[in-house]
């Protein structure tokens, strides 16, 4: 299992899914849902590809192991009929993956309170520019210390507005630690790790994967997909 460890960093609604066109020629955008369904390339530029990259961030394990096996999925399962469904047929696929797979897909997401390299989608969820450099140094410590108590797993969250300042006092609550803006206390190599594999550490695994689901559907809305509310 130390092998990968570090090398780590239900059907929607029947309503017409409609992307509207961005007016900022840099912004992103989702393909058309039927092409996105039809596309069986399994290619980096394929629909299917551009729209999980987009909606999951991409990384190699994206294209080489979600965006084939949802392909076959969406042939032989009952019709897809909107991208929040898509997003829950991934899940499902990513829920059949052994651990080392799901730890690799979660480490695609940046750590919060990354500030470069970031996907345009990641800088606006994470508000760079509203972020004091002494919060930005205590998230570099956190995620240190997260990565210490859950080896092979980096901290995903589900931001949905709240600013690095609130993730921080959350990452804190998280890990049992005071509020606090210190860049190095506790020390990280004090952070007692958890087992991996074992229950605690799966358990961490399971949460940052629904918050990747999560994350991913908050961001139709950022893309301009507009879709009817579920019953």
């Amino acid at each position: 299992m130390r092998s990968w460890i570090h090398s780590v960093k239900p059907l929607g609604d029947f309503k017409q899914v409609v992307a509207h066109p961005s007016t900022h020629s840099d912004a992103p955008a989702l393909p058309p849902l039927t092409e996105t369904l039809s596309d069986t390339s399994g290619e980096k530029d394929g629909a299917l590809a551009r729209a999980l990259a987009l909606l999951f961030e991409p990384s190699p394990i994206l294209y080489d192991a979600l965006v084939p096996a949802l392909s076959t999925h969406i042939q032989a399962a009952p019709p897809v009929l909107s991208y929040r469904a898509l997003i829950d047929a991934a899940l499902g696929v990513i829920s059949a993956w052994p651990d080392d797979r799901k730890a690799q897909f979660i480490g695609a997401h940046p750590r919060i309170g990354e500030a470069k390299g970031l996907s345009h989608l990641s800088a606006q969820e994470q508000a760079a520019k509203a972020t004091s450099p002494e919060v930005l140094a205590r998230l570099k410590h956190l995620n240190a210390c997260y990565e210490r108590r859950y080896p092979g797993l980096v901290y995903i969250t589900f931001v949905n507005g709240r600013t690095r300042a609130e993730i921080k006092d959350e990452m804190e609550d998280a890990l049992a630690l005071e509020h606090a803006l210190a860049a190095d206390d506790p020390p990280v190599d004090g952070v007692e790790s958890v087992e991996v594999g074992g229950e605690a550490w799966r358990a961490e695994l399971e949460r940052a994967v629904a918050d990747v689901g999560r994350i991913a559907k908050s961001r139709l809305s950022v893309l301009g997909i507009e879709t009817a509310p579920s019953a």
